[in-house]
């Protein structure tokens, strides 16, 4: 077991481990440690608690001292100068006539690299860019492409449940998530419906995915075959995997069927093909354009 504490640098990204030493540190408190970027400025979200060494990236750097408020006021200036840093970098983008979007601006505590971070739909040649913003600032200068779930995460927003983006509020890292998923909480395959304002599967879909593989043990698969109480042969139609309840067609002879609804294990079902669930009906340019939405 190793003593550690967790220090994040941006908002709702990735936490990393440093060893506090004999530091007097706690939660909340800012802390200055080295990285492979440079001297960092970041608050303690966690520690200082024992982990286990096979969480560990060796070697596991220490933390160099707790904030003072010179460190804070430093921090604060790089703010300021982050937000002037992107005022600069839209001209030059514009005078070089570049497709990209420009998403964020990162200083390093110690001033010794700036990060700019941008979306593109291809490659960028941004080499007379670099040296543009190299003679401005006279430090290192690196410009990182990132994708359209990372712009989401950087500039916020609402999701169409009104509350904050996931990834932007609370989420550290994204989660993989499939079409199975959806397939699983019986939603509707329409692409504006089950994806985000990235244009990928929303995120909220994988938080459920659990409880539904539970709920979905006990239910029979759309298709189904059964024999009810009275005797007639049914057929599942639809599920309602959150009541617990099964839809199916009776058919009463003669032509005449008629529409029931049991609550799971009322009646036993006999399993209409072996195939784990059923799959929906779907054009191959459909199953496509879904394929693009899920989450790596």
């Amino acid at each position: 077991m190793v003593r550690v504490v967790g220090i994040r640098f941006r908002q709702n990204g990735k936490v990393y481990y440093f060893d506090p030493g004999d530091l007097d540190i706690k939660v909340d408190d800012c802390a200055i440690v080295e990285t492979a970027r440079g001297v960092e400025f970041g608050p303690v979200v966690s520690g200082p608690k024992d982990v286990d060494d096979s969480e560990i990236v060796q070697p596991l750097k220490p933390v160099i001292r707790v904030a003072t408020e010179e460190d804070h006021k430093k921090a604060a200036e790089n703010k300021e100068k982050e937000a002037k840093a992107f005022e600069v970098c839209l001209e030059k983008i514009e005078k070089h006539g570049l497709d990209m979007k420009l998403i964020d601006v990162e200083y390093t505590f110690d001033g010794n690299k700036i990060l700019f971070y941008f979306t593109s739909d291809g490659r960028v040649d941004f080499r007379e860019l670099v040296k543009d913003l190299a003679a401005v600032y006279r430090t290192r200068i690196e410009l990182r492409q990132i994708g359209v779930r990372d712009e989401t995460k950087a500039m916020g927003g609402y999701g169409i449940c009104g509350r904050e983006y996931c990834c932007h509020a609370f989420q550290s890292e994204f989660v993989p998530v499939s079409i199975r998923m959806a397939k699983d909480q019986n939603l509707s395959l329409n692409p504006t419906k089950i994806s985000g304002s990235c244009g990928r599967l929303m995120c909220c879909i994988k938080y459920e995915e659990d409880t539904y593989l539970d709920l979905l043990k006990n239910l029979p698969r759309v298709g189904d075959t059964t024999v009810t109480e009275d005797g007639h042969p049914a057929v599942v139609d639809s599920i309602n995997i959150l009541r617990q309840k099964i839809r199916v067609i009776v058919d009463l002879g003669d032509d005449e069927k008629e529409a029931r609804e049991y609550p799971a294990g009322k009646l036993r079902f006999q399993r209409k093909n072996k195939k784990n669930r059923q799959e929906p009906e779907m054009s191959a340019e459909e199953l496509k354009e879904l394929r693009k939405l899920e989450k790596e």
